[in-house]
C-alpha cells in the first residue's frame, strides 16, 4: 500500500506550491493571496526513491459553523483522517502565529505521525522562524523552500521512516495534465483499453450545481459545496465506477462571460477548466433548469464542440421545475435550433441534490462516447455520397462545376472525414453544412462534433486513373 501524506497548515504558507513540486506538475492553483485552495486535491508524488500519495488541503482557519471557511476546514480534517503522515507547514519568514499553535494541537491530537516543515526558510529571514518552531512540540523542524526546492534531501530523510521504498515502474501511464497524450488535445485516435477510466468533465456557469452532482454520483461529500457561487476554484478529479465501468470525473470552476472575469485568480480557474475540457473524452455541460440556455451556456457547448469533445447536456435542478414535460419539449426544440453544430445532442433532466436522473445521465455519456468513437467504412460513405450528390450536386464556380470524387473517414474521436475532388477550396459553407448534416443523419452521429476536410487530387481507388 502506498503511504498517504496530507499537507496542512494555515493559509498562504505554501502548501499548494509544495504539492506541485512533489507531483512534478502545476496541478494546484497558486497565488499570493491566502485561501486559494478550497477543495482537497490528491496526486501521486515522488521524492527521490520514495513514491506516495499526497493531499493538498485548504488553509486551516477558525470559523463559525455553517460558513464556507468551516466547510473548508471540514475538508482538511477529512484529509487528516485519511493520511498516514501529516506534513504540518509554517511560514518561517513570518514566524509562529496563534493559529499555528492552535492547529499544531489539532494535528497532534490526530495521533498520526507529524513532520514539521518550516517553509520559506531560504536566506537569513527564515532562520528565526525555524528556531521558533521548536516551541510547537512537534519535533525538529525541516527547513525548506517549496518555491526553490531547498531542503529536499532533509524532507526525504524525514519521510523515509514512514514511506516504503518502491522502485519506479517503467512505462507508467499515470494520467497527469502535462503527460496527456496528443490524442487528448488534438483528436487523434487512441487505442481502447477497457481498464482505462472514461474521462468525463463537468462544466457550467457558477452555481449550476456541478460539485453537488459529483458528490451525489460518488456517494460522499468529496467536494466543497454551498449556496455561494464560485466555490470551486481548482479542477478536481475523482475516480468512480458506474456499472462496473471505471470513470474519472472532473469537477471544474464555474465559467462566466469573459467580459466579467477580472481577477487573476478567476482567470487561472477558468484556464484550468478549459484544460479539463481538452483532457476530457465526454463533456457534460450542466445547465440550471430554472434559467437554461443563457448565452454563456451556448458558448460553453460551442467551446466543447470546437475542442472536438462529445457533449451531453444536463438539466440540473429539475426538481424545481413545475411543468416538466412542457419545459423539456421546449428546451429540446431550442437546442435543435441554437445548437446546430451538435444537432441531436442528448438532453438529460436531473437533480444533483436529490440524486435523480444520474443513471440516465451516465447512459447518455456512454452513448455519446460510442458515437464519438464510431467509424464508417469507405464503401458505405461513397455509396451515401453518390446519392447525396445526385440529389443535390455542388454549385458551379466561375462557370466551372466543383467535382467531388470520393470521401473517406480519416479518423474518429471526433469523426473526421476527408473529401477529395477538384476546386474544393471554393466549396460554399452552406454545401459543407449540407454534407455534414446528411452525414450525421445517415450514419447516426447525433450530438458529436464532425470534421470535414477537403483535399484536391484524383481518386486513388479509381483503377482507370492508375
Amino acid at each position: 500500500m502506498t503511504a498517504t501524506i496530507a499537507i496542512v497548515g494555515r493559509p498562504n504558507v505554501g502548501k499548494s506550491t509544495l504539492f506541485n513540486r512533489l507531483v512534478g506538475k502545476k496541478l494546484a492553483l497558486v497565488d499570493d493571496r491566502p485561501g486559494v485552495t478550497r477543495d482537497r486535491r490528491e496526486g501521486e508524488a515522488s521524492l527521490g526513491h520514495l513514491r506516495f500519495s499526497v493531499i493538498d488541503t485548504a488553509g486551516l482557519e477558525e470559523a463559525d459553523e455553517n460558513t464556507l471557511a468551516a466547510r473548508m476546514r471540514a475538508q482538511t480534517e477529512t484529509a487528516i483522517e485519511q493520511a498516514d503522515v501529516i506534513l504540518f507547514m509554517i511560514d518561517a519568514r513570518l514566524g509562529l502565529t496563534p493559529m499555528d499553535q492552535v492547529f499544531a494541537d489539532l494535528v497532534r491530537r490526530s495521533g498520526k505521525p507529524v513532520i514539521l516543515l518550516a517553509n520559506k526558510a531560504e536566506g537569513n529571514k527564515g532562520k528565526d522562524g525555524v528556531m521558533e518552531s521548536y516551541s510547537l512540540g512537534l519535533g525538529d523542524p525541516v527547513p525548506f523552500s517549496a518555491e526553490h526546492g531547498e531542503g529536499t534531501s532533509d524532507l526525504l530523510e524525514a519521510l523515509m521512516p514512514y514511506v516504503a521504498d518502491e522502485p519506479e515502474e517503467d512505462g507508467d501511464d499515470e494520467e497527469l495534465w502535462a503527460d496527456a497524450p496528443a490524442a487528448l488535445t488534438d483528436g487523434e485516435e487512441e487505442g481502447d483499453d477497457p481498464n482505462k477510466p472514461l474521462r468525463v468533465t463537468i462544466i457550467g456557469r457558477p452555481n449550476a450545481g456541478k460539485s453537488t452532482l459529483v458528490n451525489r454520483m460518488i456517494g460522499q461529500d468529496r467536494l466543497l459545496t454551498g449556496p455561494e457561487a464560485g466555490i470551486t476554484r481548482d479542477t478536481i478529479s475523482v475516480d468512480w465506477e458506474w456499472r462496473s465501468s471505471p470513470v474519472r470525473l472532473f469537477d471544474t470552476a464555474g465559467m462566466r462571460k469573459r467580459a466579467r472575469i477580472e481577477e487573476k485568480l478567476e482567470k487561472l480557474s477558468v484556464a484550468d477548466a478549459l484544460r479539463a475540457i481538452r483532457y476530457a473524452e465526454v463533456v457534460v455541460v450542466l445547465l440550471d433548469s430554472t434559467i437554461p440556455f443563457e448565452k454563456q451556456d451556448l458558448t460553453l457547448v460551442d467551446l466543447t464542440e470546437r475542442e472536438g469533445r462529445c457533449v451531453v447536456i444536463g438539466l440540473n435542478k429539475w426538481d424545481l421545475v413545475a411543468d416538466k414535460q412542457g419545459l423539456l419539449a421546449e428546451l429540446k426544440e431550442k437546442a435543435h435550433h441554437l445548437l446546430a453544430q451538435v444537432r441531436g445532442v442528448e438532453i438529460v433532466p436531473l437533480s444533483g441534490l436529490a440524486g435523480e436522473g444520474i443513471d440516465r445521465l451516465m447512459q447518455a455519456v456512454f452513448r455519446a462516447y460510442g458515437v464519438w468513437n464510431r467509424r464508417v467504412s469507405t464503401a458505405r460513405i461513397n455509396r451515401w455520397l453518390e446519392g447525396v450528390l445526385s440529389a443535390h450536386p455542388p454549385p458551379a464556380v466561375a462557370g466551372r462545376r466543383i467535382k467531388i470524387r470520393y470521401m473517406t473517414q480519416a479518423k474518429a474521436r471526433p469523426p473526421t472525414f476527408a473529401l477529395f475532388g477538384n476546386q474544393l477550396d471554393h466549396l460554399p459553407v452552406s454545401y459543407t453544412r449540407y454534407l455534414v448534416n446528411n452525414l450525421r443523419d445517415a450514419f447516426e452521429l447525433p450530438g458529436t462534433p464532425i470534421r470535414l476536410h477537403t483535399r484536391g487530387g484524383d481518386n486513388p481507388f479509381d483503377k482507370n486513373k492508375r
